[in-house]
């Protein structure tokens, strides 16, 4: 069984379709990417999955439980955490601070504190800012405290909204090693959208190609490496 099933999910903003009826899954221990231009519907796509937009048709299943219907903390509940595009960190806040937010739902306090001591083993920056306001980090830092947060919440599933956005090539290769340590030690099983498609065909086992909305393409991610029309329009090969 698929850990998310994605059937005909459709999204509209006013009288504008942004989702024409996509269907896609993720299985168990697997990293997905969504590729695609700007405007593709790749961030809307995870929004949708997460509660975060209204779906005006399809569903959204989650270890076949259908969850289309529910509620943003609902869906982080379920066991699905995202890392939006941006990072969102509470700027104002301290790093410590903005890793507690990431486990609000959570009431086992000695799960709290030893997952905040695995937070620190994998960022060990965070340990040393821990007490440093967020919006002073780097912005490297800032999207380790944004992962870092989102695992707070002890998810099942990650879903990553462009993790390489506006940081240097030295630092999005740190994030990607990161994203796979936690899918082959973890099992932690990720949905990525990512404009960057060279990192995101080197994370993922499986791509799906957007375009206006709509899914084009699919295959393994060697498959879609070698693919002559992915290389020229996504490569830059």
């Amino acid at each position: 069984m698929a850990k998310l099933e994605v059937k005909d999910l459709q999204v509209k903003y006013g009288v504008i379709p942004a989702l024409k009826g996509i269907s896609f899954y993720v299985d168990e221990g697997e990293i997905v990417a969504l590729i695609g231009a700007n405007g593709a519907g790749k961030t809307t796509t995870l929004h949708a999955v997460s509660g975060i937009v209204k779906k005006a048709g399809g569903s959204v299943l989650f270890d076949g439980t259908d969850i289309t219907e529910k509620k943003a903390h609902e869906i982080v509940g379920a066991g699905i955490s995202q890392v939006q595009e941006g990072r969102g960190v509470f700027s104002q806040l301290t790093v410590l601070e903005n890793l507690k937010i990431g486990a609000y739902l959570r009431k086992d306090k000695a799960g709290i504190e030893k997952d905040l001591a695995d937070v620190y083993a994998l960022f060990p920056r965070l340990q040393e800012r821990r007490e440093q306001a967020a919006g002073t980090l780097s912005g490297g830092e800032q999207q380790m405290l944004a992962i870092g947060r989102a695992l707070m919440a002890k998810p099942e599933m990650l879903l990553l909204d462009e993790p390489s956005m506006g940081l240097s090539p030295l630092i999005v290769e740190n994030i990607f090693r990161t994203i796979r340590k936690l899918n082959r030690e973890r099992h932690m099983t990720i949905l990525l959208v990512e404009q960057n498609a060279q990192m995101a065909l080197y994370a993922a086992h499986r791509a799906y190609v957007m375009e206006t909305g709509q899914i084009v393409m699919s295959g393994t991610s060697k498959e879609l490496k070698s693919n002559d029309e992915i290389r020229k329009s996504y490569l830059g090969l």
